[in-house]
């Protein structure tokens, strides 16, 4: 988003905090569109985000480290904090590089994603929705690991014979059931 040594814009604070938004909370474009500054907010020292998804379910969620740090440097640079009703991910003025009170449209946000895949080199056609599926992704893959591990683990700590037996087992009742 920015090359080593320049000032981010608030633009560019503006797309990263959107991108981590639709990545780390999963979010929809529509729902992280629809935000008020007021939705993101500090409960027991952490960043939290409000969101409200279809069918009018309201969800609030501690924030990953680096979107706490990406929306931070957003509300900051942008200085938006003054403004809590204002909506979150508001347009560009044309020619002055300011924000005005007008809510990012959902067409403008697929227009900055695809002019960011381009300027970063990424070929593949994205969407709003590329960046939810892959937060979800890495989500589901990290937990697979971890249950992969407590696994072994658990095995590791019943002792060799026990570890072999279980995993001769594990894998049967896989196969038997198509996994």
């Amino acid at each position: 988003m920015q090359l080593s040594g320049q000032q981010p814009t608030v633009v560019g604070l503006r797309d990263r905090a959107l991108i981590g938004l639709m990545v780390y909370s999963f979010a929809r474009i529509g729902a992280a569109l629809g935000m008020a500054v007021e939705d993101v907010f500090t409960q027991n020292r952490r960043l939290w985000v409000r969101l409200r998804e279809k069918g009018g379910k309201r969800h609030a969620m501690p924030c990953h480290h680096n979107l706490d740090e990406y929306l931070t440097a957003y509300l900051d640079g942008a200085e938006l904090r003054g403004d809590p009703k204002g909506p979150l991910f508001r347009t560009i003025g044309r020619g002055t590089g300011k924000l005005t009170r007008t809510v990012l449209p959902q067409a403008n946000a697929y227009a900055m994603i695809r002019r960011r895949a381009a300027a970063a080199g990424i070929a593949t056609k994205l969407g709003n929705h590329s960046f939810r599926a892959t937060g979800i992704t890495a989500y589901l893959k990290k937990a697979a690991r971890s249950k992969r591990l407590r696994r072994w683990r658990t095995m590791r700590r019943r002792g060799r014979r026990n570890c072999t037996i279980a995993a001769a087992t594990s894998l049967a009742s896989m196969r038997s059931s198509g996994s």
